[in-house]
């Protein structure tokens, strides 16, 4: 069954939609209130915090993707450098980095101008882009604070993709 095919009406918040996915599958969540939830989502790297939270006044369902990193001092600008090469690459979302709580940030918003609603099927769509995208550039920005690598050279490692399985 098709996740969307669990929900016969059309009007059902945005956070309830995204509890039940993450009962679906079986994600550890937190329903913080009736605008916000938060939840762990195991990757192939490492587990990422996910909170989707839903604002009324301006019709968006924000998502924040995080994950503690702690590149040493002289490797933030860096840092920084890599995080404007991987925002030209993602046409959905922007990474950033909050250095005050050590956390690589994924962040999106899905505007529902209007009374328009987003189905189950949209919203995990959303939940699986942010871990994708986090999973695919977690190794760069690794090699980068880690591995002595240049930005550039550290994305490289992400804009290769992998053909077939090992």
């Amino acid at each position: 069954m098709a996740l969307s095919e669990q929900y016969l009406e059309d009007d059902i918040h945005p956070i309830d939609i995204v509890e039940n996915l993450a009962a679906h599958h079986e994600w550890d969540f937190d329903r913080i209130s009736d605008e916000q939830i938060a939840m762990a989502v195991e990757g192939q790297w490492r587990t990422y915090s996910l909170t989707l939270a839903w604002s009324a006044y301006d019709e968006t369902l924000r998502l924040i993707c995080t994950f503690e990193m702690e590149p040493p001092e002289d490797k933030i600008g860096g840092i920084f450098e890599l995080l404007n090469h991987i925002n030209d690459q993602c046409w959905a979302g922007s990474f950033t980095y909050w250095a005050e709580q050590k956390l690589m940030v994924y962040r999106y918003g899905l505007v529902l101008a209007g009374g328009e609603v987003a189905g189950p099927d949209q919203i995990d769509t959303m939940i699986g882009a942010a871990v994708m995208s986090a999973e695919r550039y977690y190794p760069a920005l690794q090699l980068l604070a880690w591995g002595d690598r240049t930005p550039k050279d550290a994305l490289q490692v992400a804009i290769a993709e992998a053909y077939g399985r090992a």
